[in-house]
């Protein structure tokens, strides 16, 4: 995609952003942030059989680049497996925001699959607690918006 395609694509998913909601019965929310620059994503995630996403929606604030990046990522993340969250990287954001949007403003373009992340770890980690017999890490609330 050429610069101009990149801007459409992020102004698209700004404007009408896929899978913003909040995810009833969701197996785990997980919020991140940016705190110097007051981009918010929350990430509600639901997990089936064989560790492959169910469902996954975000709520959010911020700038077009994170809040599209937030959309981006949800969608793109349907239906994957959490090992194949994990393999998501730098290269998956430039590769669907482009290079010019990401390498100048990584935090923002990065906050969403960082979060998302951040909550398959949480995810593991929580299957594992309950697995010993002890109860889940307490997760934060999710960020108003």
């Amino acid at each position: 995609m050429d610069r101009q395609a990149y801007v459409d694509h992020l102004i698209d998913h700004f404007q009408n952003p896929r899978h913003k909601h909040r995810l009833e019965g969701a197996d785990l929310q997980l919020g991140g942030g940016n705190p110097g620059c007051g981009d918010l994503i929350t990430v509600y995630l639901k997990v089936g059989e064989g560790e492959k996403i169910e469902a996954l929606s975000f709520e959010g604030e911020g700038c077009t680049i994170s809040q599209a990046g937030g959309s981006i990522v949800a969608e793109m993340a349907q239906g994957m497996t959490l090992d194949e969250i994990k393999e998501l990287g730098l290269s998956t954001m430039v590769e669907e925001m482009g290079d010019d949007v990401v390498k100048s403003r990584v935090r923002c373009a990065t906050l969403a699959l960082g979060t998302l992340q951040a909550a398959v770890d949480q995810y593991r980690r929580n299957r594992q607690l309950e697995a010993a017999g002890l109860a889940p890490e307490p997760v934060a609330a999710p960020f108003e918006t």
